[in-house]
């Protein structure tokens, strides 16, 4: 599966960014050695179930250090029998998109 998500703290820094705290998580999500990528609004994640909400869950108690409350959003594209999608999809678009 791919799934993408966005989770933040409730509270902000001093200047009303929470990219230290995201940073956490982020960095969450590369130690655990599933493939990843990360954008300006969500990270992206490609493995099983379990391997998937175990990191999602890390990130959000991560979070939860920084306040009271955590925001989530996630979107999962479930595709059994597949891998290598995190790159394969882009591939296929760019491929497309070069057919003009």
């Amino acid at each position: 599966m791919l799934l993408a998500f966005s989770v933040a703290p409730s509270l902000s820094d001093e200047d009303g960014s929470v990219h230290r705290a995201v940073a956490e998580a982020v960095r969450i999500v590369r130690d655990s050695g599933l493939p990843n990528r990360t954008d300006a609004m969500f990270t992206t994640i490609e493995g099983e179930w379990d391997e998937c909400l175990t990191v999602v869950k890390a990130c959000c108690d991560a979070m939860a250090q920084h306040g009271p409350r955590v925001s989530l959003v996630l979107k999962a594209d479930i595709r059994p029998g597949y891998t290598g999608q995190l790159t394969a999809k882009v591939e296929r678009i760019e491929s497309a998109l070069g057919d003009g």
